[in-house]
């Protein structure tokens, strides 16, 4: 039997300009990287960390990693967010604009990744993740578009997640269920320095 955690990466710069971010590279920022940290106290005992090789979750696996004394990290891409074509790199706003109705009727635009995809590859990185240990706890760092297309497949409705959110699923006999929600980190709002007349 097999806990996996998991749970989205910690705040990116994109995810600060509220930039749709699916399979591009942006870096943590520094409250992102402060998040890890704190994220770290509260995983418990895990056997390995396992992440999507986007830097946005690579470099959180690697702060808790190192502040939790486990490593190294393992990287699968079959955990990485999901395309969303050509609204990569755009906010809400910006998609609202230029795609007049397109987010409330889920209409997608070209190169976006279907949940069929998604699922397939995540299904085959559960497998891959789970095989590594006997039994036990792993923490993978992926994204949020994984774990609600997740959720969408045991049926659950939407809930938007935070950044060090996550999900417990169980991996038992090949069989994969979905356990409860969890928070691992405060909001970065938080961990921001105040604003004064220079920092705006």
């Amino acid at each position: 039997m097999v806990n996996l955690l998991v749970v989205r990466h910690a705040e990116s710069v994109w995810n600060l300009e509220g930039r749709w971010q699916g399979q591009a590279d942006p870096p943590l920022s520094e409250p992102g990287a402060a998040q890890a940290r704190l994220a770290a106290r509260s995983i418990g005992d895990v056997g390995c960390i396992v992440s999507s090789d986007l830097r946005r979750a690579a470099s959180t696996a690697e702060i808790i990693a190192e502040t939790l004394g486990i490593g190294p990290v393992t990287i699968d891409a079959g955990w990485r967010e999901r395309d969303v074509g050509r609204w990569q790199g755009l906010t809400t706003a910006q998609i609202e604009s230029q795609y007049p109705g397109a987010l409330g009727a889920g209409d997608y635009p070209p190169g976006w990744e279907s949940n069929e995809s998604l699922l397939d590859r995540v299904s085959a990185a559960i497998r891959r993740t789970a095989a590594r240990v006997a039994s036990g706890n792993v923490l993978v760092v992926s994204h949020a578009g994984i774990i609600y297309t997740l959720e969408q497949h045991f049926g659950c409705d939407f809930e938007r997640i935070g950044n060090l959110g996550g999900r417990r699923l169980l991996v038992q006999s090949g069989e994969v269920s979905l356990r409860e929600r969890i928070a691992l980190s405060v909001d970065s709002e938080r961990l921001r320095p105040a604003a004064t007349k220079e920092r705006r």
